[in-house]
């Protein structure tokens, strides 16, 4: 079962790339939405966090309460680091057992989405890696008019991801999505995606 990661910085222009690879009826795995209903669903998953972070994760329902574990997360880089060890283990499974149940459906491929699909390891299970990019100004003004935020809060966005030079050197295939229409870089993107997946 072939594996397409894809992965690249906010606004560059994944959704046109997944759609065109739902059109090859591709079955499309979203990294961040597995998280989030692991988080939700998965008791493996909270027992093993609770373990490392303590009970104050847990909201009053006994969930685990995202922002509580962000809080103790995001201020210390080591137990950062812990967190992304327990779930990308879990999100690796998930993923698997996804791309079975794909293959058994007699699907083409499996797309894996995922913003940080090189740094997490999932980029290692997967036969090709496509970054898509395209120039900060062009990704500025996308992120404007897709959340109705300021220039500045965007900017901060943009500026706080990994640079093109990082997707460059560990992706196998890049596609650029600069100034052209949307539906051209669909065409271009459909095109190597058809030529991933023989």
């Amino acid at each position: 079962m072939k594996r397409i990661g894809i992965t690249g910085p906010t606004g560059a222009g994944k959704t046109t790339a997944l759609n065109a690879l739902a059109e090859l009826g591709v079955h499309i795995i979203d990294a961040d939405q597995v998280y989030h209903d692991l988080l939700a669903n998965s008791a493996p998953m909270k027992e093993a966090l609770t373990a490392r972070f303590g009970p104050a994760i847990l909201d009053d329902a006994g969930k685990v309460d995202r922002k509580a574990l962000g809080n103790v997360v995001f201020a210390d880089p080591a137990a950062l680091a812990d967190l992304n060890a327990i779930t990308h283990r879990f999100i690796i499974d998930e993923i698997d057992r996804q791309a079975a149940q794909a293959e058994a459906e007699g699907r083409p491929a499996v797309a894996i989405d995922a913003i940080a699909l090189i740094e997490s390891g999932v980029g290692e299970t997967c036969s090709a890696v496509v970054g898509i990019l395209a120039p900060k100004e062009v990704r500025v003004r996308r992120i404007m008019a897709r959340e109705g935020i300021s220039e500045e809060y965007a900017r901060k966005r943009v500026e706080a991801q990994q640079g093109d030079d990082f997707f460059r050197a560990h992706c196998t295939h890049i596609l650029e999505n600069g100034e052209g229409s949307p539906e051209e870089f669909g065409r271009r993107a459909r095109t190597l995606f058809e030529s991933l997946i023989r």
